[in-house]
């Protein structure tokens, strides 16, 4: 079984969401630098990126395998076949984790040595200071194995599992929605520098609202409605802008934005 005091992590690929888990496993210390590692095409990046966190950089894959016992491939769903197939028997004693978007069980399944173990996750960047998403698939091989990488996970914020019919969509909400929150604080400091407030200050006041609320209800399990409705005071200024929002279309917009990635509508 892993134990997690001992535990060595290499990632196949290092781009920005490889570095985001690593900067969390860092900064919850959970992982020491000299327990991580990484490999990817361009070395000399890598070498660049992986010195700043006193990582270790793999000049090859099959290298970072060899060496690591929890291995994260971190590459374009498009190349996991190509990166894998080469090292596929050495990972066959080794935990896979997969963030390659919609591959899931079944694909690894085929690609991997019968009985490796293997999970996949979908994190979303906020991990990078444990705040994040870790949305796994229900359906793994994890085995005995399955509560320390659950614990390795959770330090990255939420670690959940979810049934394989549902991790698109549920990916979809972890995923894009950091973009769509950044969108809401950009809009919420632009109508406050409207009327006066210093750009900065109204970016932090906006950041920490929503950091604030959404704390506030994941500690009570509040029904967001219900919390609207504890700040919406009769005849108030927020129901004035509640209003306002409900007839622009702000909940139905965002439900139509989950709705067009998930049935592809406007994709070019």
């Amino acid at each position: 079984m892993l134990d997690l005091s001992t535990l060595k992590l290499g990632f196949i690929g290092f781009g920005n969401m490889a570095g985001a888990m690593a900067d969390g496993f860092l900064r919850a210390g959970v992982l020491p630098a000299d327990r991580l590692g990484a490999s990817s095409r361009r070395f000399d990046v890598l070498t660049t990126k992986c010195e700043a966190r006193g990582m270790r950089a793999f000049e090859s894959t099959e290298d970072l395998v060899e060496w690591a016992d929890v291995v994260v491939v971190a590459v374009k769903p498009y190349l996991v076949e190509t990166v894998l197939t080469p090292v596929a028997e050495k990972l066959a004693d080794k935990i896979v984790l997969s963030v390659a978007v919609n591959l899931l069980f079944d694909t690894y399944e085929k690609i991997l040595p019968a009985d490796t173990r293997h999970l996949s996750l979908l994190p979303n960047t906020p991990v990078a200071v444990n705040e994040g998403i870790a949305l796994c698939e229900a359906m793994n091989s994890l085995g005995d194995d399955k509560e320390t990488i659950e614990k390795l996970l959770s330090s990255l914020g939420l670690c959940a599992f979810v049934e394989t019919k549902t991790m698109s969509a549920a990916g979809t909400l972890a995923g894009c929605g950091p973009a769509f929150t950044a969108l809401f604080i950009e809009a919420l400091s632009d109508g406050a520098v409207k009327h006066g407030v210093p750009r900065a200050l109204a970016t932090s006041l906006a950041s920490q609202m929503l950091a604030g609320t959404a704390k506030l209800q994941l500690s009570t399990g509040t029904h967001p409605g219900a919390m609207k409705d504890a700040v919406c005071s009769p005849g108030g200024t927020t129901i004035i802008g509640v209003a306002v929002l409900e007839r622009r279309g702000f909940r139905s917009a965002v439900i139509d934005a989950i709705d067009a990635i998930e049935t592809k509508e406007g994709r070019l």
